[in-house]
Protein backbone atom coordinates (compact mmCIF):
# COMPACT_ATOMS: atom_id res chain seq x y z
CA UNK A 1 0.00 0.00 0.00
CA UNK A 2 1.46 3.11 -1.02
CA UNK A 3 1.27 6.25 1.44
CA UNK A 4 -0.85 9.33 0.68
CA UNK A 5 0.97 12.32 -0.25
CA UNK A 6 0.19 15.22 1.67
CA UNK A 7 -1.04 17.79 -0.86
CA UNK A 8 -2.36 20.55 1.46
CA UNK A 9 0.13 23.38 2.71
CA UNK A 10 -0.66 25.24 6.23
CA UNK A 11 -0.01 28.32 7.70
CA UNK A 12 3.00 28.56 10.14
CA UNK A 13 3.17 31.91 12.44
CA UNK A 14 6.49 31.76 13.82
CA UNK A 15 6.67 34.29 17.63
CA UNK A 16 10.10 35.64 19.29
CA UNK A 17 8.47 36.51 22.59
CA UNK A 18 11.89 37.77 23.55
CA UNK A 19 12.58 39.79 20.75
CA UNK A 20 8.21 40.78 19.59
CA UNK A 21 8.61 44.12 19.96
CA UNK A 22 12.67 45.14 19.28
CA UNK A 23 15.35 44.17 17.18
CA UNK A 24 16.83 41.01 18.17
CA UNK A 25 20.04 40.45 19.98
CA UNK A 26 20.50 36.26 19.15
CA UNK A 27 18.22 34.23 17.37
CA UNK A 28 15.89 32.42 18.41
CA UNK A 29 17.46 28.93 17.64
CA UNK A 30 13.82 26.22 18.18
CA UNK A 31 11.89 28.58 15.96
CA UNK A 32 15.15 28.35 12.69
CA UNK A 33 14.46 24.34 13.45
CA UNK A 34 10.66 24.45 13.27
CA UNK A 35 10.84 27.02 10.32
CA UNK A 36 13.45 24.36 8.34
CA UNK A 37 10.56 21.72 8.94
CA UNK A 38 7.65 22.99 8.06
CA UNK A 39 9.60 24.52 5.05
CA UNK A 40 10.76 21.05 4.16
CA UNK A 41 7.02 19.90 4.04
CA UNK A 42 5.86 22.95 1.79
CA UNK A 43 4.11 25.32 4.56
CA UNK A 44 3.70 28.43 4.59
CA UNK A 45 6.04 30.02 6.98
CA UNK A 46 6.52 33.76 8.54
CA UNK A 47 6.65 35.92 11.61
CA UNK A 48 3.63 36.05 13.27
CA UNK A 49 1.30 39.29 12.15
CA UNK A 50 -1.29 40.74 14.37
CA UNK A 51 -4.85 40.02 12.94
CA UNK A 52 -3.66 37.82 10.22
CA UNK A 53 -5.36 33.74 10.77
CA UNK A 54 -2.76 30.69 11.30
CA UNK A 55 -3.13 27.64 10.99
CA UNK A 56 -0.15 27.01 14.17
CA UNK A 57 1.38 29.60 15.78
CA UNK A 58 4.57 28.17 17.65
CA UNK A 59 5.65 30.99 20.49
CA UNK A 60 9.25 30.53 21.99
CA UNK A 61 10.25 32.52 24.71
CA UNK A 62 13.56 31.76 26.92
CA UNK A 63 13.32 34.50 29.63
CA UNK A 64 10.81 34.41 32.33
CA UNK A 65 11.02 38.24 32.94
CA UNK A 66 9.58 38.60 29.51
CA UNK A 67 6.32 40.07 29.39
CA UNK A 68 3.66 37.99 27.19
CA UNK A 69 2.12 39.06 24.49
CA UNK A 70 -1.65 40.26 25.01
CA UNK A 71 -2.88 40.58 21.59
CA UNK A 72 -4.90 37.99 20.46
CA UNK A 73 -3.31 35.34 18.21
CA UNK A 74 -5.55 34.10 16.19
CA UNK A 75 -4.31 29.90 15.30
CA UNK A 76 -6.05 26.89 15.11
CA UNK A 77 -3.69 25.94 17.35
CA UNK A 78 -0.47 27.42 19.45
CA UNK A 79 2.05 25.77 20.64
CA UNK A 80 4.16 27.43 23.55
CA UNK A 81 7.78 26.16 24.13
CA UNK A 82 10.94 27.65 25.57
CA UNK A 83 12.97 27.71 29.23
CA UNK A 84 10.48 30.28 30.26
CA UNK A 85 6.93 27.58 29.70
CA UNK A 86 8.78 25.11 31.28
CA UNK A 87 11.13 22.01 31.02
CA UNK A 88 9.29 19.57 29.28
CA UNK A 89 7.87 21.34 25.92
CA UNK A 90 10.66 19.53 23.73
CA UNK A 91 11.08 19.46 20.15
CA UNK A 92 10.57 16.30 18.82
CA UNK A 93 13.67 14.61 17.37
CA UNK A 94 13.00 14.93 13.78
CA UNK A 95 13.07 18.65 14.56
CA UNK A 96 15.77 18.63 16.70
CA UNK A 97 17.78 17.25 14.60
CA UNK A 98 17.45 19.18 11.62
CA UNK A 99 19.42 22.02 9.43
CA UNK A 100 18.29 25.60 11.55
CA UNK A 101 16.59 27.92 8.97
CA UNK A 102 18.98 30.26 9.23
CA UNK A 103 17.22 32.53 6.38
CA UNK A 104 14.66 33.43 9.34
CA UNK A 105 17.42 35.85 10.64
CA UNK A 106 19.10 37.73 8.23
CA UNK A 107 21.36 40.10 10.63
CA UNK A 108 23.15 37.01 11.88
CA UNK A 109 26.02 35.47 10.01
CA UNK A 110 27.44 32.63 12.63
CA UNK A 111 25.97 28.86 12.46
CA UNK A 112 24.22 28.32 16.06
CA UNK A 113 23.97 25.04 17.46
CA UNK A 114 24.49 22.34 20.28
CA UNK A 115 27.08 19.20 20.29
CA UNK A 116 26.43 18.02 23.79
CA UNK A 117 23.66 18.99 26.10
CA UNK A 118 23.50 18.62 29.72
CA UNK A 119 26.32 19.37 32.99
CA UNK A 120 27.57 17.56 35.58
CA UNK A 121 27.78 20.41 38.27
CA UNK A 122 24.28 20.94 39.32
CA UNK A 123 24.66 24.37 40.23
CA UNK A 124 21.48 25.82 42.43
CA UNK A 125 21.56 28.87 40.55
CA UNK A 126 21.30 26.93 36.90
CA UNK A 127 18.18 25.03 35.16
CA UNK A 128 20.56 22.86 32.90
CA UNK A 129 20.68 19.84 35.14
CA UNK A 130 17.24 19.96 35.09
CA UNK A 131 16.21 20.82 31.81
CA UNK A 132 18.89 18.80 30.37
CA UNK A 133 20.28 16.04 32.84
CA UNK A 134 23.31 15.82 35.19
CA UNK A 135 25.54 14.51 32.22
CA UNK A 136 27.23 16.24 29.48
CA UNK A 137 26.31 13.73 26.41
CA UNK A 138 27.17 14.37 22.78
CA UNK A 139 23.62 15.24 20.86
CA UNK A 140 25.25 16.22 17.23
CA UNK A 141 27.71 16.50 14.81
CA UNK A 142 29.13 19.82 14.09
CA UNK A 143 27.66 19.18 10.31
CA UNK A 144 23.97 18.90 11.52
CA UNK A 145 23.71 22.86 11.57
CA UNK A 146 27.23 24.33 10.48
CA UNK A 147 26.80 24.50 6.90
CA UNK A 148 30.06 26.69 5.85
CA UNK A 149 29.74 29.63 7.89
CA UNK A 150 32.87 31.63 8.98
CA UNK A 151 31.52 31.75 12.29
CA UNK A 152 30.24 29.15 14.83
CA UNK A 153 28.62 30.12 18.24
CA UNK A 154 28.25 27.19 20.73
CA UNK A 155 25.52 26.63 23.26
CA UNK A 156 26.65 23.59 24.96
CA UNK A 157 26.56 23.94 28.76
CA UNK A 158 29.55 22.14 29.71
CA UNK A 159 31.01 20.18 26.38
CA UNK A 160 34.43 19.72 28.31
CA UNK A 161 32.13 17.16 30.44
CA UNK A 162 31.49 15.12 27.55
CA UNK A 163 33.63 12.00 27.17
CA UNK A 164 33.78 12.90 23.51
CA UNK A 165 34.47 16.19 23.67
CA UNK A 166 38.22 15.56 21.87
CA UNK A 167 36.46 14.76 19.17
CA UNK A 168 34.13 17.25 19.06
CA UNK A 169 36.75 19.95 19.42
CA UNK A 170 38.42 18.28 16.27
CA UNK A 171 35.84 19.22 14.45
CA UNK A 172 35.41 22.51 15.38
CA UNK A 173 39.09 22.54 14.42
CA UNK A 174 38.54 21.16 11.57
CA UNK A 175 35.69 23.38 10.29
CA UNK A 176 38.52 26.40 10.38
CA UNK A 177 36.04 28.83 11.17
CA UNK A 178 36.02 31.60 14.14
CA UNK A 179 34.62 29.23 17.17
CA UNK A 180 32.65 31.31 20.07
CA UNK A 181 31.65 29.14 23.04
CA UNK A 182 29.23 31.37 24.41
CA UNK A 183 28.22 29.51 27.48
CA UNK A 184 31.59 29.26 28.67
CA UNK A 185 34.27 26.46 29.26
CA UNK A 186 34.67 24.48 32.86
CA UNK A 187 38.26 25.24 33.85
CA UNK A 188 38.18 22.78 36.36
CA UNK A 189 38.03 20.55 33.30
CA UNK A 190 41.01 21.75 31.08
CA UNK A 191 43.93 18.96 30.20
CA UNK A 192 47.66 19.11 28.06
CA UNK A 193 45.16 17.73 25.57
CA UNK A 194 41.75 19.55 25.58
CA UNK A 195 44.10 22.97 25.70
CA UNK A 196 46.53 21.33 22.40
CA UNK A 197 43.07 21.14 20.45
CA UNK A 198 41.68 24.75 22.18
CA UNK A 199 45.04 26.73 20.86
CA UNK A 200 44.21 25.33 17.04
CA UNK A 201 40.98 27.34 17.43
CA UNK A 202 40.28 30.23 15.76
CA UNK A 203 38.62 32.10 18.45
CA UNK A 204 38.26 36.13 19.32
CA UNK A 205 37.60 35.51 23.22
CA UNK A 206 38.07 32.58 25.63
CA UNK A 207 35.04 32.74 28.26
CA UNK A 208 35.29 30.56 31.64
CA UNK A 209 33.49 31.20 35.15
CA UNK A 210 34.39 31.52 38.62
CA UNK A 211 30.89 31.44 40.69
CA UNK A 212 32.27 30.04 43.78
CA UNK A 213 34.19 32.65 45.78
CA UNK A 214 35.24 29.51 48.29
CA UNK A 215 36.43 27.31 44.99
CA UNK A 216 40.00 27.45 44.54
CA UNK A 217 40.49 27.71 40.38
CA UNK A 218 43.73 29.90 40.50
CA UNK A 219 45.74 26.58 39.96
CA UNK A 220 43.86 25.73 36.90
CA UNK A 221 43.44 29.44 35.66
CA UNK A 222 47.35 29.16 36.18
CA UNK A 223 47.92 25.97 34.28
CA UNK A 224 45.13 27.12 31.21
CA UNK A 225 47.96 30.00 30.60
CA UNK A 226 51.08 27.83 30.90
CA UNK A 227 49.31 24.70 28.69
CA UNK A 228 48.19 27.39 26.28
CA UNK A 229 50.58 30.44 25.89
CA UNK A 230 48.07 32.84 25.16
CA UNK A 231 49.71 35.78 27.13
CA UNK A 232 46.48 38.22 26.11
CA UNK A 233 44.49 38.69 28.57
CA UNK A 234 42.14 40.23 26.29
CA UNK A 235 41.14 36.89 24.79
CA UNK A 236 40.58 35.12 28.41
CA UNK A 237 37.11 36.29 30.21
CA UNK A 238 36.06 34.83 33.53
CA UNK A 239 32.48 35.49 33.97
CA UNK A 240 32.33 36.38 38.08
CA UNK A 241 28.69 35.60 39.76
CA UNK A 242 27.98 38.25 42.46
CA UNK A 243 24.74 38.81 44.54
CA UNK A 244 24.42 34.91 45.25
CA UNK A 245 26.20 34.07 48.39
CA UNK A 246 28.90 35.86 48.32
CA UNK A 247 30.65 38.96 50.22
CA UNK A 248 31.58 42.13 48.79
CA UNK A 249 35.09 40.90 49.95
CA UNK A 250 34.54 37.73 48.20
CA UNK A 251 33.47 39.20 45.01
CA UNK A 252 36.74 41.89 45.07
CA UNK A 253 39.03 38.92 45.80
CA UNK A 254 37.94 37.21 42.63
CA UNK A 255 38.26 40.14 40.63
CA UNK A 256 41.62 41.25 41.43
CA UNK A 257 43.12 37.84 41.45
CA UNK A 258 42.15 37.59 37.95
CA UNK A 259 43.54 40.63 37.11
CA UNK A 260 47.07 39.39 38.42
CA UNK A 261 46.38 36.10 36.44
CA UNK A 262 45.93 38.05 33.31
CA UNK A 263 42.26 37.14 32.58
CA UNK A 264 39.39 39.72 32.35
CA UNK A 265 36.94 39.48 35.11
CA UNK A 266 32.95 40.09 33.76
CA UNK A 267 30.47 41.11 36.85
CA UNK A 268 27.53 38.81 36.78
CA UNK A 269 24.59 40.09 38.74
CA UNK A 270 22.24 36.72 40.13
CA UNK A 271 19.46 38.85 40.99
CA UNK A 272 19.87 42.71 39.57
CA UNK A 273 16.50 43.96 40.65
CA UNK A 274 17.42 43.35 44.07
CA UNK A 275 21.67 43.81 44.08
CA UNK A 276 23.02 45.94 46.66
CA UNK A 277 23.56 49.27 45.20
CA UNK A 278 27.90 48.68 45.94
CA UNK A 279 27.43 45.28 43.79
CA UNK A 280 26.03 47.36 40.98
CA UNK A 281 28.76 49.89 41.00
CA UNK A 282 30.87 46.90 41.49
CA UNK A 283 29.56 45.40 37.80
CA UNK A 284 29.53 48.60 36.18
CA UNK A 285 33.52 49.55 37.16
CA UNK A 286 34.38 46.42 35.86
CA UNK A 287 32.90 45.58 32.41
CA UNK A 288 33.40 49.11 31.63
CA UNK A 289 36.86 48.14 30.30
CA UNK A 290 37.96 51.81 30.34
CA UNK A 291 37.22 52.50 33.76
CA UNK A 292 38.70 49.29 34.71
CA UNK A 293 41.83 50.17 33.55
CA UNK A 294 42.25 53.51 34.15
CA UNK A 295 40.97 52.92 38.03
CA UNK A 296 42.76 50.05 39.31
CA UNK A 297 41.08 49.78 42.99
CA UNK A 298 37.34 50.14 43.31
CA UNK A 299 38.03 51.96 46.82
CA UNK A 300 38.49 54.79 44.72
CA UNK A 301 36.32 54.06 41.76
CA UNK A 302 33.48 54.19 44.76
CA UNK A 303 35.05 57.50 45.86
CA UNK A 304 35.04 59.27 42.63
CA UNK A 305 31.18 57.65 42.14
CA UNK A 306 30.01 59.44 45.09
CA UNK A 307 31.06 62.72 44.01
CA UNK A 308 29.63 62.90 41.02
CA UNK A 309 32.62 61.15 38.67
CA UNK A 310 32.41 58.54 35.98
Amino acid sequence: MTQKRRVLSIKIALIDVDNYDKVARFPNLPLMKISAYHKARGDSVEWWMPLESYDIAYKSKVLTTTPEITFPIMADTIIEGGTAYGNSNKLPSKIEHIMPDYSIYPQFNSAYGFLTRGCPRSCSFCLVSDKEGCKSVKVANLSEFWCGQKHITLLDPNILACSEHLELLQQLVDSKSWIDFSQGLDIRLITPENVALIKQLKIKMLHFAWDNPREDLVPQFVKFKEWSGITNYRKLSVYVLTNYGSSHEEDLYRIYTLRELGYWAYVMLYDKANAPLQTRRLQRWVNNRIIFQTVKDFADYEKSYKKGGF
